[in-house]
């Protein structure tokens, strides 16, 4: 049996190696490693794919949150609805802004924003919200939309976990995650679904005159060279970044489909099983597994991880601890006890292998370790 990995990303690699290996010898040749012809050709292959009207690419995900921000104009003081239970990144770029975080609680089964938390968490101070697509799959974004009308807000999607699902409202229409609020944020982390070989991000959005303050804050705030109109910043995806996704880009769906598989897989194992819960599917929500995470209910989590690790299973715990309690987002606003969703995930969740090449020996390996770990 090939060795597991918890992202398998040599095998995927050597799938396309000949792909890869063309276009990043492409820029090479060319030499025009920043601001490349490949760049703009991705966003316009990538805004073809998800919908989107407008695809800016920048230097990561971090950074694209914070450029969203920025060209909402939002001013220290405002506040940020934002979930406790995700990846630090989020409540990040709100609080280096000068803005105030606010968190609020998930729901336990698909571990997203709770929309009656962010209904009771809206003051006069609210300006935006901060949905996260946890896992890969999208936060109820349609009563989110509903609030955001009601109270004058703006919605600012994290789709770094879930390019590629799609989200069906109420009348039947679909869209895909990031493609749905005023600003869509995404990673290209190389662990993502559509994931390049160093850092990487984008921005999408619908709104013209957005899509244009967004471009100009990620080249230093210029409109022409050396005229700088606003504040910016210095954010661009590398021309061999570009190249690797677009490439890749074309394999994304059947990437998702070997995801989805995998998933299929573990859940006809796990269904059976009383002391754990598999992952939650959303009524509106494709799900493109950019984690497979149970929770661990009916037995020691950390115990079960230690068991896998020495079976030869890796597993993570995506996130061990809330953002409400990590020692640089203490509030007293906020105490341990106020978000007890977030907080029993974050002592029972456990993600295993995900990832594109996955095979039958493996998840049979996996399962296998998983229930006798649970069962000891």
């Amino acid at each position: 049996m090939t060795p597991i990995q918890m992202v398998d990303l040599q095998r995927q690699y050597r799938k396309i190696k000949p792909e890869i290996d063309e276009a990043i010898q492409t820029v090479i040749n060319s030499a025009a490693f920043v601001k490349g012809a490949q760049v703009e050709q991705f966003a316009r292959h990538l805004e073809s794919y998800t919908g989107a009207k407008h695809v800016i690419p920048v230097a990561n995900g971090t950074e694209a949150l914070q450029i969203a921000l920025m060209a909402l104009g939002l001013k220290p003081g405002d506040e940020v609805i934002t979930p406790t239970f995700t990846f630090i990144a989020t409540a990040e770029v709100v609080a280096l802004l000068g803005l105030t975080p606010v968190v609020v609680d998930v729901e336990w089964g698909t571990m997203n924003m709770s929309v009656e938390a962010v209904r009771k968490a809206i003051t006069p101070k609210t300006k935006a919200i901060v949905p996260v697509h946890l896992f890969g799959q999208c936060a109820d974004i349609e009563p989110l939309l509903s609030l955001a009308r009601e109270h004058n807000l703006y919605i600012v999607e994290d789709t770094a976990q879930a390019i590629g699902a799609k989200y069906t409202f109420s009348d039947g229409r679909t869209a895909q995650a990031g493609t749905i609020g005023e600003i869509g944020c995404t990673s290209f982390f190389p662990s993502k679904n559509l994931g390049c070989y160093g850092d990487g991000g984008a921005l999408f959005t619908n709104d013209d005159e957005l899509a244009q303050r967004i471009r100009i804050i990620a080249n230093h705030g210029m409109t022409i060279r050396y005229h700088h109109d606003m504040i910016g910043v210095n954010s661009r995806l590398d021309t061999i970044q570009a190249a690797i996704l677009d490439t890749k880009l074309p394999h994304l769906d059947e990437y998702i489909a070997a995801r989805q598989r995998a998933a299929e897989y573990y859940d006809k194992v796990f269904a059976g099983c009383d002391k754990i819960l598999i992952p939650e599917r959303s009524r509106n929500s494709t799900h493109v597994f950019h984690q497979y995470t149970l929770r661990i209910t009916g037995a020691n989590r950390d115990a079960v991880r230690e068991a896998l690790t020495k079976a030869g299973v890796p597993a993570m715990v995506y996130y061990p601890i809330p953002l409400h309690m990590q020692k640089a987002y203490q509030d007293a606003r906020y105490k341990q006890g106020d978000f007890p969703v977030a907080e029993r995930l974050a002592a029972c969740v456990l993600s295993l292998p995900m990832h594109t090449e996955l095979d039958d020996e493996q998840l049979s390996y996996i399962t296998e370790q998983v229930l006798n770990a649970v069962k000891s």
